[in-house]
């Protein structure tokens, strides 16, 4: 192979290999994405996924505007624009879905320490302004308003031992999901009389995700 054909394999090899780390991290978005949009609680946040989606994204700008300027095939520029609307859709539903989890649970998460660890340092921050201006607003509109014993923003009375104003997921509720590959028979829960489920590869399955939430964690299961 003479020097002009070793190099002509290399830049092949190399685009192939980009190609493929392109779609990789773009599957990897959306199923971030999907599971984050059916799991009940927050789930941890993708720093790496996110960042490298950020960074392909900006390249992708830089390209589309590099085509458009060079008058390039306009059905080439369409399809780097497909590619890169598509990108920036899954990365904003990705971090609008957390928001907005945050949003309804931000109590229940910053007491949670668990929960807490899962967010990015500007979701913690987000999540702290919106606590905040959730207690400004309850105290101005209704807290202030009441006898001494009914002023928390947690508690229903003072007389009250667990935070029961505070939102929190249902663990319990039934979510669809599916193995990418035969995980054999997992026992749901530790209640006495309930049937272990035989998980095929591939199948779909309505189950408790209470249940399943340690195979989602570990990515053994995809939610749908």
């Amino acid at each position: 192979m003479d020097s002009g054909d070793a190099s002509g394999y290399s830049a092949g090899v190399d685009d192939d290999y980009e190609s493929l780390l392109s779609t990789t991290d773009a599957e990897l978005l959306k199923r971030a994405w999907r599971n984050e949009k059916a799991a009940p609680e927050i789930l941890q946040f993708e720093a790496a996924l996110v960042q490298r989606s950020r960074e392909q994204i900006q390249l992708m700008e830089e390209t589309v505007e590099e085509f458009s300027n060079n008058g390039a095939d306009p059905l080439a520029v369409s399809l780097y624009q497909m590619d890169l609307d598509r990108t920036l859709f899954l990365l904003r539903s990705y971090l609008r879905t957390r928001l907005q989890k945050i949003e309804s649970y931000a109590f229940h998460i910053q007491k949670t320490s668990d929960l807490w660890n899962r967010l990015s340092k500007q979701e913690q921050k987000f999540t702290e302004r919106c606590i905040d201006d959730m207690e400004q607003h309850l105290d101005q509109s209704v807290l202030s308003k009441l006898p001494h014993g009914f002023k928390s923003h947690l508690k229903q009375s003072s007389l009250s031992l667990a935070d029961d104003m505070v939102p929190d997921p249902q663990l319990d509720q039934y979510v669809i999901c599916r193995s990418k590959r035969f995980l054999g028979s997992f026992q749901l829960d530790d209640r006495h009389g309930e049937e272990p489920v035989n998980i095929e590869a591939n199948d779909l399955y309505a189950l408790p995700y209470k249940s399943i939430k340690p195979l989602v964690e570990s990515g053994q299961i995809d939610l749908i």
